[in-house]
């Protein structure tokens, strides 16, 4: 199974992402969170310490790693054909949760010519974690829709978009399930996130009705997933009983259902 979790900035697409990661977990799934995002925080929500966090340095930016897989010793001139599972071996982290974090980082100037080498490895790396590995994946994408243009998440088996009731970060989902439609991902669905009453949830419904995405599910606004990120933690290790984190599991549930479809 490979999932990329996607969204506006600020929904909750880490929560989501870490969460369907430690619920794999926990079905026996091995599995690989990659953290695609410019700014990484998926380690302390997978229960990695912050002193441990920080040191993580993302794919993207190990230069020594890049030179490695690229160099051709000519200025300029690179290669593009290099192997990459020893890069999963080598620079993954495993988490209290069960589950193995790669830090991908992202490449932000993709037209510039310096930052060619590390765009290769990047692409290399996510087509072989996608396609040629049996684990289960979760991809944490960057926030917004300009990644997928990239084709970032090309390959996975299903899409998820991320929002809470703010027409924006609805709009923003709409445009994230044209272009899954485009890059032929035939799974895509929306989640309502943050929800603390019935009108945010009717507000998404009607969105997911007239844009014509599916609706996964709901999970609740929860003071106690805020308060884990004030801290710095977990809420899958110290929250497991707050009402988010229960519908998150139940949304897990229905996506392996849907998996077998």
């Amino acid at each position: 199974m490979k999932i990329a979790v996607t969204g506006k900035g600020g929904v909750g697409k880490t929560f989501v992402a870490a969460g369907l990661a430690y619920f794999l977990a926990n079905r026996n799934f091995r599995v690989i969170a990659i953290d695609a995002d410019p700014t990484p925080n998926l380690a302390l929500t997978l229960g990695i310490p912050r002193e441990k966090a920080a040191e993580i340095v993302p794919v993207s930016e190990n230069k020594k790693l890049i030179e490695e897989k690229t160099g051709t010793g000519f200025s300029g001139v690179y290669r593009l054909s290099f192997t990459v599972d020893d890069v999963v071996r080598d620079f993954s982290y495993p988490s209290p949760l069960g589950v193995n974090l790669l830090v991908m980082g992202t490449v932000r100037s993709a037209g510039s010519g310096c930052m060619c080498p590390a765009n290769a490895v990047i692409r290399a790396l996510l087509r072989h974690l996608i396609v040629e590995r049996d684990e289960a994946v979760i991809l944490d994408m960057e926030a917004g829709i300009e990644h997928l243009g990239r084709g970032t998440a090309r390959h996975v088996d299903l899409m998820l978009a991320v929002a809470d009731s703010n027409l924006k970060a609805l709009e923003t989902a709409g445009k994230i399930a044209k272009l899954a439609s485009d890059m032929q991902i035939e799974k895509v669905f929306l989640v309502g996130n943050k929800v603390s009453n019935r009108l945010e949830e009717e507000a998404i419904v009607k969105f997911a009705s007239e844009a014509r995405i599916k609706l996964l599910g709901f999970i609740p606004y929860d003071e106690k997933i805020l308060e884990a990120d004030r801290l710095g933690k977990s809420p899958f290790l110290c929250a497991a009983d707050a009402s988010a984190v229960r519908a998150l599991m139940k949304l897990g549930e229905k996506l392996l259902s849907y998996q077998c479809m």
